[in-house]
């Protein structure tokens, strides 16, 4: 590899807004994020799924198997 043309990889600390630091290596030492895997509702447990206005049953009336 040429010499001079890569970026310092180094240590960095990434910043939630739920108070949570990360420690990794990238080539910017300090990284500020809104939400990470400790507060997203995904990774947590904490997401549901909601139905809005019937659309399951619209699909299924509209696309299922009718009943012989």
């Amino acid at each position: 590899m040429r010499e001079g043309i890569h970026p310092e990889y180094v240590e960095a600390t990434i910043h939630c807004a739920c108070g949570t630091d990360i420690t990794t290596r990238s080539t910017k030492p300090n990284i500020s994020v809104e939400i990470c895997s400790s507060c997203h509702p995904f990774y947590t447990g904490k997401q549901r799924l909601i139905d809005t206005a019937g659309r399951i049953e619209k699909f299924k009336r509209k696309y299922g198997k009718k009943d012989a």
